[in-house]
């Protein structure tokens, strides 16, 4: 059953909002009003635009739905999926452009009651080849985290997304040259948070792309992040949900630590295109350092993980790769698959499809601090019928040492984990 009433309302809502283009009918343009505004109807939402002053507003939103089922190779394990079937995202995305110089951005999620507000920020552009934002934004990190969820190969992330943290509230800047991006900041906690209670983060990303044409891209990233917190803050945790949001619970966690002191996290990146073939790889070592306990300095943690991953399209063009964002810190990523007009099932063809493959792992033991660790093969299938519609199947399998922190049986020995997810996405 579907996880909240609001998520459900806002599913009869998206299917009544999927623009026309999606159902193969022509794009809605309305006349001219009578301050010259016009409003348009096509694949990207709802747009308003009005000439003088140079304002545009564009309504947008995402709905994905999963269902799945997973089976563990031991019995005697909780049970996998309180739900087979749930609503992952249903957001909707108010963009407002003025100008050439400002855009002011808004998301909010209906189906997260913890942290439904994603993107909220005013970036400003007056400066060449610069965006300066303040709000609630994406960390610089992360290849993979930067993309867009509605254009990564998979359903979820890897596992090593969880060294990632979710978007915070800060103050960013980045620049680009012709090959080159670099993007900086400074943030507190997630705004749904109250901006406070996670200390303060530095963080930087710089990428270059020594390789960068039409038909093939050399991508290569460094990102960092260092993050100083008082003995006041929350606690602090790591854990991933094995690569498929279904699951009740995470097989690898390190619970909450109480009294972390600092938080230091470094990524390399390397992606790979050649015409319809993507390559893409991430590794991130994490360290985390307590304050000193009554028995003296208690040590450093590290732990690690990181994905190799490869899309082919098998009958499309490849993924296409953007150096800028509108606004915010989403700089060097790549974009989703294109469905051109003669192939939309709408207009008699049969879609686009997307193969892929990954490998990924995330080790959280460390000086006999045992959290778990976890290895996970994925493959994938995706099919574009049309712009703002994609159908993913992923199979994943995944090997747990599981978490001595938890207290159950998950925790008495290894086990392996079959999943088979879902999803409809749908976009626009």
């Amino acid at each position: 059953m579907i996880k909240t009433r609001r998520a459900a309302a806002f599913l009869a809502v998206s299917l009544a909002l999927v623009p026309p283009a999606s159902a193969g009918n022509d794009t809605f343009e309305g006349m001219v009003g009578p301050y010259g505004e016009r409003l348009r109807y096509d694949e990207k939402g709802l747009t308003l635009t009005f000439p003088d002053p140079d304002v545009t507003l564009n309504i947008g939103g995402r709905l994905h739905i999963d269902a799945g089922a997973a089976g563990f190779s031991r019995r005697g394990l909780p049970e996998a999926f309180p739900d087979n079937v749930a609503v992952r995202r249903s957001w909707f995305e108010p963009t407002l452009t003025i100008g050439r110089d400002w855009v002011i951005a808004f998301q909010y999620d209906f189906s997260d009651p913890v942290l439904p507000i994603n993107d909220a920020f005013v970036a400003w552009k007056g400066l060449p080849d610069t965006i300066l934002t303040l709000g609630n934004m994406k960390v610089p990190f992360s290849l993979e985290w930067l993309q867009s969820n509605n254009d990564t190969l998979f359903a979820e992330r890897s596992l090593a997304n969880a060294f990632v943290p979710d978007r915070r509230f800060g103050f960013a800047i980045g620049h680009h040259g012709q090959a080159w991006t670099a993007a900086a900041g400074v943030f507190g906690n997630a705004a749904s948070n109250g901006i406070s209670g996670d200390g303060v983060a530095v963080a930087a990303r710089a990428t270059v792309a020594p390789i960068l044409n039409e038909d093939e891209i050399l991508h290569l990233g460094l990102a960092g992040i260092y993050r100083r917190r008082s003995r006041s803050d929350d606690d602090f945790s790591l854990s991933t949900q094995a690569e498929a949001s279904l699951f009740a619970r995470s097989f690898v966690d390190t619970g909450d630590l109480p009294d972390v002191a600092q938080a230091t996290r470094i990524g390399a990146e390397f992606a790979y295109r050649n015409g319809p073939l993507l390559l893409q790889a991430e590794y991130i070592h994490a360290e985390i350092e307590r304050f000193e306990g009554l028995g003296g300095p208690l040590p450093v943690l590290s732990f690690q993980g990181g994905y190799v991953e490869a899309g082919l399209v098998l009958n499309g063009k490849g993924r296409s790769y953007t150096m800028t964002p509108q606004g915010g810190t989403t700089y060097a990523t790549f974009k989703g698959v294109i469905v051109p007009e003669g192939q939309r099932v709408s207009r008699g063809g049969i879609g686009v499809f997307e193969v892929a493959a990954r490998y990924s792992s995330i080790d959280l033991n460390a000086r006999g601090f045992r959290a778990g660790s976890e290895r996970d093969v994925t493959l994938g299938l995706s099919w574009y019928p049309e712009p703002n519609l994609r159908l993913i199947a992923n199979y994943i399998h995944g090997r747990v040492q599981p978490s001595e922190t938890q207290s159950d049986a998950l925790s008495r020995t290894s086990f392996s984990v079959d999943t088979i997810i879902t999803r409809l996405q749908i976009y626009w």
